[in-house]
């Protein structure tokens, strides 16, 4: 699932590694990271167990560790800065989050624990939850260690999180939205495109609905059974929500392709939400022999 809560104690390692994959444009799933990683009840995944699974998706896991706050942060920032997550053990090294963005001194972080998953920290806020009190010999020593999750190819789409979509996904309305936000990634990967700097000739999601979207929801709600249209709506605005979150675009001369392929999937999205009477068939009659 997308930005999805964890249902244990002891999974926020997977969660963590699967909410920076996401942010990649990387769909994975946190049953599989966890058979990889060999996270267990007793113990939960280290950054050893959670290095092992990021290779598997073709990426690394690196380790960063400062003892100062203000060059732990300063590091942490240009890493996101250029678009790489970093997955944070905070609360005294209890709990995995992943830390995806900085914008005027605030941090957005994915915390599987949280209701919303979507979390706001201050700078201070955030180094409360991220120091380490370590007992020496020497006396004790405060760590930052963060490990930002390192493509090794380069990545054709990346999430451009920002404080208002984080916020508009806390909102309670659009929690399930959230909660199945690598669908609808997977999705629109199979109809768009990402945008490069050589794109021409394309449009957003956006115009593409501003031109076709009234259409599309006219022919679903030409249903055999019932569809109401604002819940219909609401799909496509989170198609549009999503594609933009990640730049994606469509080729004009891949247009009607598209049209296809958003209208299957809002087909699909209606048959589920609300079933499908028989169609060109006798309804009264049962499947026999003869």
């Amino acid at each position: 699932m997308g930005f999805s809560t964890q249902p244990n104690r002891w999974q926020c390692g997977p969660f963590a590694l699967k909410h920076a994959l996401i942010m990649l444009g990387i769909p994975a799933d946190e049953r599989a990271i966890s058979k990889l990683s060999g996270a267990n009840r007793l113990s939960g995944t280290n950054e050893i167990q959670l290095a092992r699974a990021t290779r598997r998706f073709d990426c690394d896991l690196q380790l960063e560790r400062r003892e100062d706050a203000a060059d732990g942060r300063r590091l942490l920032v240009e890493y996101l800065r250029q678009g790489l997550p970093c997955l944070v053990c905070v609360d005294e090294w209890s709990h995995w989050v992943t830390v995806v963005k900085e914008e005027h001194g605030r941090f957005i972080l994915l915390d599987s624990r949280d209701d919303a998953v979507l979390v706001i920290l201050n700078r201070r806020q955030l180094e409360n939850r991220w120091v380490y009190h370590l007992d020496t010999d020497e006396g004790q020593k405060t760590l930052y260690d963060f490990h930002p999750v390192i493509p090794r190819f380069r990545v054709q789409t990346r999430a451009r999180v920002s404080l208002a979509r984080a916020r508009f996904l806390r909102r309670p309305e659009n929690r399930d939205f959230a909660n199945q936000w690598d669908k609808y990634v997977e999705d629109l990967l199979a109809i768009c495109r990402p945008r490069t700097p050589l794109s021409s000739n394309v449009i957003s999601l956006g115009e593409f609905l501003r031109r076709h979207g009234g259409m599309v929801l006219d022919q679903v709600r030409f249903w055999h059974g019932w569809v109401e249209r604002r819940h219909a709506a609401k799909v496509l605005a989170n198609l549009r929500f999503v594609a933009d979150t990640y730049g994606l675009i469509i080729h004009v001369e891949d247009e009607r392709r598209a049209i296809a392929g958003i209208t299957s999937l809002l087909t699909l999205w209606a048959g589920g939400k609300y079933g499908v009477t028989p169609v060109y068939q006798d309804s009264s009659r049962r499947p026999g022999r003869g």
